[in-house]
């Protein structure tokens, strides 16, 4: 009997220790530092989609959170490759992607370029879930240099004009948006490591340090419908996206916001215009797969140094494939990695 009553306290003391433990353990993961991506990596992300207009800018890092519609986007823009104009867009209007997806569709080739380059596409959705106003940041710096350059300037195809240090670019004619083709890893000056596994897309990269236009696109056929160009831009002094004439907030739960999540915020609900919404999972018919490249394209990767960059979230996403690595600094939430069912979020409608 004695021997009970003596281990009676040295459990109490085990227990009650342990106990009081906890709390310091998880105090110490919400005040546990967050990784952040530096300027000049940020910078480096947004290379490829910096000198792009205004509004492009807005529908590509908008639609960058939703990785999974992009690639169903760009397959099922393939497989109706037949429609094109208003046609195309009813035919969108009526899908259940994010309004920025659906944005992408009047530019296919941009569209296709995320899907080619996912994990870069994916990367720049993680960082400006997380880092928003830096990445906006960013595309400003991008753009000051190509100036100082020499290589960005207005053409008859679009405006280029500085509103109190903030370089705005929009279309010469607001009916017709014209994509700059150019190599984003020379276009800024002193090269740029070529961000790692990037693929150069036709039409979209051009050999030499200038800047390029080719087909500009019509984006008239698109009024009607609630997510087409006019309905996109950029707020510079705020640094976020526009989307009918308010904050633009994605309802994507790829990508956790790291800064909320690991100081200990109540609940998730991510950055600044960014909230979760319900999980979703790769659209009916939707099987991935690497479209074929271009006969006889070379891209320019083995033109360029390589840099270890930090990829994001989706870090070895192959065109739909799974995942072959997670990051730690970017953790993704989807469980089923591009398995069917149908696609759900969407953006602020």
């Amino acid at each position: 009997m004695r021997s009970w009553i003596w281990a009676l306290p040295v459990a109490c003391v085990f227990s009650c220790s342990h106990a009081s433990a906890a709390p310091q353990t998880a105090a110490a993961v919400q005040g546990e530092a967050v990784l952040q991506q530096s300027p000049e990596q940020l910078q480096q992300l947004v290379a490829p989609i910096a000198l792009y207009p205004d509004a492009l800018v807005a529908q590509v890092l908008a639609a960058s959170t939703y990785p999974t519609e992009i690639v169903e986007a760009d397959r099922w823009m393939q497989q109706h490759s037949n429609l094109k104009g208003e046609p195309l867009a009813q035919a969108v209007d009526q899908t259940s992607w994010d309004p920025s997806v659906k944005a992408l569709t009047q530019f296919p080739s941009v569209l296709a370029n995320m899907d080619k380059n996912l994990s870069w596409a994916s990367a720049l959705g993680d960082a400006y879930v997380n880092q928003q106003q830096a990445v906006l940041d960013a595309v400003q710096t991008m753009r000051k240099r190509a100036e100082q350059a020499g290589n960005l300037k207005t053409t008859a195809q679009e405006t280029v004009a500085t509103q109190v240090q903030t370089v705005v670019i929009q279309p010469a004619n607001p009916e017709v948006v014209y994509v700059p083709t150019y190599d984003p890893w020379i276009v800024y000056g002193p090269p740029l490591a070529v961000y790692p596994g990037w693929v150069a897309f036709p039409g979209l990269y051009a050999v030499g340090p200038g800047i390029s236009f080719g087909v500009g696109f019509g984006v008239g056929f698109f009024a009607g419908v609630g997510w087409g160009w006019h309905h996109w831009g950029a707020d510079w002094r705020g640094r976020t996206i526009i989307y009918n004439h308010n904050t633009y907030i994605s309802h994507s739960r790829t990508f956790i916001d790291r800064n909320h999540f690991y100081r200990g915020g109540p609940g998730f609900h991510a950055g600044p215009g960014f909230h979760g919404g319900p999980g979703f999972h790769g659209g009916p018919g939707f099987h991935g797969g690497r479209p074929a490249a271009a006969p006889g394209f070379r891209g320019p990767a083995a033109a360029h140094a390589q840099a270890g960059m930090h990829s994001g979230a989706f870090s070895g996403f192959d065109h739909g494939g799974a995942t072959r690595t997670f990051s730690g600094r970017g953790q993704s939430s989807v469980a089923h990695a591009f398995h069917g069912g149908g696609s759900h979020g969407g953006g602020h409608r």
